[in-house]
């Protein structure tokens, strides 16, 4: 099965760093947030992937063109002709396709324009965010219920604190839990390839009709994932993630 990666965005509300690179590129940890994600599909022994591009591109090429360099030990010998001599090699087992989706495509149209490099059910999520989500208990979540499409549902943690009103009067203070919000769209879907007929054209945003469609007509199922989840949609999302990273306690390092 093989794991779709939308990778094309602009990343226009994380611009300190999204005007050098793709928002999937910035770094958590010295590797890219794109690196995490796909760390967990593989931990779960799903190794092929196909990145949609499309702003910065070539910066997503060139970092997997550079990257069994960056992971290894290397000895360049200037004196017998620039020959390089590579001596620890680490290298993921990965297949990855990168496939330049335009710059102003939207998700949808991204997504119809690799159907080609598809032949049966498929993973797809988003580049820019990270979660400890089960992928296999997923795929098993979907197979039950057998519909074109189910997506992970999640809850995403307050930013502010709440206040518990009684009346015209304010009975306490609080920290915002899961509990005071709703659930969302967390990525980490299980696609059927009939999905791309819902799909009319570049315009399309695969969140608005075509799973709004999926869902009035009882082909879209939800995983509730209850354990961490976290996007990296601005730069104090990304502070929060290399907070974590830093601990050494990342909740979504499942791998060793």
């Amino acid at each position: 099965m093989k794991v779709v990666l939308l990778a094309g965005g602009f990343g226009t509300r994380i611009s300190e760093e999204s005007q050098f690179k793709p928002k999937p590129m910035i770094e958590i940890g010295g590797m890219p947030i794109l690196w995490h994600i796909m760390k967990l599909y593989s931990f779960y022994g799903f190794h092929e992937f196909i990145i949609c591009a499309g702003y910065k591109q070539e910066v997503i090429k060139e970092w997997f063109g550079d990257y069994f360099l960056h992971t290894s030990d290397v000895t360049f010998d200037f004196t017998k002709g620039n020959e390089v001599i590579v001596h620890k090699k680490h290298v993921e087992p990965w297949k990855v396709t990168v496939v330049d989706t335009g710059l102003n495509t939207m998700t949808g149209g991204r997504l119809k324009r690799i159907g080609r490099f598809l032949d049966g059910t498929f993973l797809m999520t988003y580049g820019d965010g990270v979660g400890d989500v089960n992928i296999q208990k997923l795929i098993e979540h979907h197979r039950l219920y057998r519909k074109l499409a189910t997506l992970t549902a999640v809850q995403p943690e307050g930013r502010f604190g709440t206040m518990d009103l009684d009346g015209d009067y304010i009975s306490s203070f609080r920290e915002k839990s899961k509990n005071d919000s709703g659930w969302i769209n967390g990525g980490f879907m299980v696609l059927e390839p009939e999905v791309f007929d819902y799909i009319k054209g570049d315009t399309i945003m695969f969140e608005r009709e075509p799973l709004e469609l999926l869902a009035n007509e009882g082909q879209l199922v939800n995983y509730k994932h209850y354990g961490f989840w976290q996007c990296m949609d601005t730069l104090r999302d990304k502070q929060k993630l290399e907070a974590l990273w830093a601990s050494g306690s990342a909740p979504w390092k499942v791998w060793e």
